[in-house]
């Protein structure tokens, strides 16, 4: 009888499972409050900012996800334990929200935390998973965003693969992002247990500042490449743990905030293309320029990004002023982005004659930002950038 207790319960679990595969084959996209409005977040603002993603064609362009992250809740719980909305931010209540969210085309996702509190002091999730589960079900929630403030000693691992238990038993489909800011090495466990897991801490809206707990997108880029350092040159030694299915994030995108220069927001647009890393924009989309509008919606960029082959990118060459970041692609093809990391403009240099042996042979070249062939790979690519922009390639094999 106890074999056959356990052989059930793994088939229900299996069966809950196979749900869950599937949702995100490709680098999740989206748009999320906390970057620009932190606690300042309401349902009217959402429904704007809703709108707005139609009308500038970034819901169409495939940023789905709307999250609600941090200060949705209310500072209790109800007299039955339940999660609630914040009674004046969200009078009319999480479900009509996503119910209003879904009539449009967009997915609802929502914030909450491993520990007894959220970091802004809302109620946590710990030891309310399963009930908590049930309400984001009950909700019409597609995605979860869980963070790690106030868990105390609590192994990671164990919090998150109860939360993830918790989904599965809800019987939902929910996208699983893993907030832990990488401490645990979550690359090596978070496969089976999530969809994408954060591999540093926080983001911020500068190239290279350091803070406290926040960090410029520069920072966050060389701390993912310095996680592990490759045995043979390739994949950060942390990307051959992500693929479809299954993602590091090196956090949300900061482009179009104002402590990045148009050339900072490309290039750190360009580079989590080449980390096939989720995008999860975080600026107010309701009042970006055009040229940041264009950004966020380019189809040539977004493809890199989104490329089924699912495989992350490397730095390839690092000197001064000057980086080297490559991403293969389905069909043989390859990214290529080459940074200005100096702090004045310059003219920089790919001769890909020069150890480019992943590209077997001559390629075309073309420049994803200049919208424009520029030969093939038979030549050096030389460019003009300004500092800390970025040249964003695409090479692909010629057929003899």
């Amino acid at each position: 009888m106890r074999k056959l207790i356990v052989l059930c319960l793994c088939l229900v679990t299996s069966a809950f499972a196979q749900k869950f595969e599937g949702l995100v084959l490709t680098p999740p996209m989206g748009w999320n409050t906390w970057n620009t409005f932190a606690s300042n977040i309401d349902e009217f603002m959402i429904k704007e900012t809703a709108e707005a993603m139609i009308k500038n064609g970034m819901r169409d362009a495939g940023y789905v996800y709307i999250v609600l992250d941090d200060t949705w809740s209310a500072m209790e719980r109800d007299a039955q334990g339940n999660l609630q909305a914040h009674p004046v931010k969200f009078p009319s209540g999480m479900k009509a929200l996503g119910d209003w969210l879904h009539a449009r085309g967009f997915k609802f996702g929502i914030y909450n935390c491993a520990g007894r509190k959220t970091c802004a002091g809302y109620p946590g999730g710990w030891g309310h998973e399963f009930q908590d589960a049930l309400k984001y079900a009950e909700w019409g929630v597609d995605y979860l965003k869980y963070d790690w403030c106030t868990a105390g000693d609590a192994n990671p691992k164990d919090a998150y693969t109860r939360m993830r238990d918790a989904l599965w038993a809800a019987k939902r489909p929910i996208v699983f992002s893993i907030c832990e800011w990488g401490g645990s090495k979550p690359w090596e466990w978070a496969k089976d247990v999530g969809h994408l897991w954060r591999t540093t801490g926080d983001i911020t809206d500068c190239y290279d500042c350091i803070q406290r707990w926040e960090n410029g997108w520069k920072v966050i880029l060389d701390l993912q490449h310095s996680q592990v350092q490759p045995a043979d040159g390739q994949n950060n030694g942390i990307g051959k743990f992500a693929g479809p299915g299954h993602w590091n994030d090196p956090d949300m995108l900061e482009v179009g905030n104002a402590g990045l220069t148009f050339a900072e927001s490309r290039a750190h647009f360009s580079l989590w293309g080449i980390l096939a890393a989720p995008l999860m924009a975080g600026n107010d989309v309701r009042k970006m320029s055009p040229e940041i509008t264009a950004l966020l919606t380019d189809k040539e960029a977004l493809a890199i990004n989104q490329d089924p082959l699912g495989k992350q990118g490397w730095r390839f060459r690092r000197e001064p002023g000057r980086e080297i970041w490559v991403r293969e692609l389905a069909g043989g093809e390859w990214a290529i982005a080459l940074l200005n990391s100096g702090d004045e403009t310059a003219e920089l240099e790919i001769d890909f004659s020069h150890g480019f042996w992943f590209l077997g042979g001559e390629c075309t070249v073309r420049d994803i930002w200049d919208k424009q062939d520029v030969g093939t790979t038979a030549q050096p690519f030389k460019k003009q950038l300004a500092a800390h922009d970025v040249a964003y390639l695409r090479v692909k094999p010629i057929k003899k």
